[in-house]
């Protein structure tokens, strides 16, 4: 494909993610090299430690964070008193949501290597869109479709890995293609979590350890991040994450972050584009998510149908969201260096929305995907950076003193 002059719309698009400088994919690369494991940069200059606790919070942005600081004492507490060299913020991998980012955040890769390229992506050698998230498709084998092992399977044997996380995870294809290797242990509530995420810890003078929680993403998307139900969830992470601090060894680092951040997109500009037959001429496949949508053409080979196709939505959403070809998305670094295999499931055009909406093809989702409030996806800082707070856990005994005094 020739490609067409850049729109001017693209020309403003935002800096792509700074993968292997300042990304959720040097996240775990750089605490193998603080724990001493041989092989392994370290970017974002963390400190030697016996003990790493990396604390995934799903949904939690660095915007988020900010606005929300009242509601986070400890956290906002930790980022107050500093943590030296280490960035306080990260860049989620493209797209901002979870399939794309935790691929990354496990296998040390860009989307373009990995090739988990959004939460619904075009399968080519099946010919439809499957999930990667949570309804994997039969015919998408997790180990082929993201073949590089991941840190935790690159580390040595010598330094072990547990995964602490809602026991439906175990096992599950998503797991499987972007988390495998090491011990996994599950527990369903946040204090289950937390107990679980201690004992393991202090049962090695040595270890990596991977905290996943789930609950503020999933009030964000039900309630959306302006709701008092989201506010309530992210009381609760900061108390977990207290909790963490008294029950971890003393001086475990502590790194909490996140895989996306979140808007709210209210019911009204929630649009349904596959009910209009002019965006949709010419397009085979739509996949993505209503934050970054893919559209694959009939015959990606035709330019002239793909300027026909980029001109329609350019008219109808230009306005609204960063539009581009699948040419200037890879110029532009948006999937970091991408392997020709990936390069066929990432969309002919890429439609990201800047402002207040959120695109459906309701021909291909279900009628309940259209209530969801919290959205991802974009390039927004919203919804594409997240925090990273690094410090050092108190332990019990330190705790007991303090609350002695």
């Amino acid at each position: 494909m020739t490609g067409s002059p850049l729109p001017a719309a693209v020309e403003s698009l935002p800096a792509a993610p700074a993968y292997g400088r300042r990304s959720i994919a040097d996240l775990l690369p750089s605490c193998a090299s603080a724990l001493g494991a041989e092989g392994f940069e370290n970017p974002l200059g963390l400190p030697d430690a016996p003990r790493v606790c990396v604390v995934m919070v799903d949904g939690l942005g660095r915007s988020l964070l900010t606005q929300r600081a009242a509601h986070t004492p400890f956290l906002r507490g930790k980022l107050q008193a500093g943590q030296g060299n280490i960035p306080t913020t990260l860049d989620a991998a493209f797209p901002s949501t979870t399939a794309a980012s935790l691929a990354s955040f496990g296998t040390g890769l860009p989307p373009g290597q990995h090739g988990m390229v959004g939460y619904d992506v075009l399968a080519p050698h099946l010919g439809r869109v499957v999930n990667q998230l949570n309804g994997w498709d039969p015919g998408v084998d997790p180990d082929r479709w993201q073949p590089f092992p991941t840190v935790f399977e690159r580390l040595d044997p010598a330094i072990p890995v547990a995964t602490v996380s809602l026991p439906q995870f175990e096992g599950s294809a998503m797991t499987r293609a972007a988390l495998r290797g090491g011990r996994f242990i599950g527990a369903e509530t946040l204090h289950a979590r937390t107990t679980a995420a201690a004992a393991t810890l202090a049962a090695s003078p040595r270890m990596l350890l991977y905290f996943y929680l789930n609950e503020l993403d999933k009030a964000g998307h039900i309630a959306g991040c302006a709701s008092a139900a989201w506010e309530e969830a992210l009381e609760e992470v900061d108390a977990c994450i207290r909790r963490l601090d008294a029950q971890l060894p003393a001086n475990t680092l502590v790194l909490v972050t996140g895989d996306h951040g979140m808007v709210d997109v209210a019911e009204g500009r929630r649009v349904d584009f596959g009910a209009e037959p002019d965006l949709v001429e010419g397009i085979r496949f739509t996949a993505g998510e209503p934050r970054m949508v893919h559209l694959h053409l009939e015959d990606p080979t035709d330019d002239a149908a793909l300027q026909r196709v980029l001109e329609r939505w350019q008219e109808r959403f230009g306005k609204q969201a960063w539009i581009m070809t699948k040419a200037q998305a890879l110029a532009h670094g948006l999937f970091g260096t991408v392997r020709p295999e990936v390069q066929e499931r990432i969309g002919d055009l890429l439609v990201a929305p800047h402002s207040e909406l959120a695109l459906y093809d309701g021909r291909r989702v279900r009628a309940a995907a259209f209530t969801m409030v919290g959205q991802h996806g974009s390039l927004t800082k919203a919804e594409r950076l997240v925090p990273l707070i690094a410090f050092r856990a108190s332990g019990p005994a330190q705790s007991k003193r303090r609350r002695r005094t």
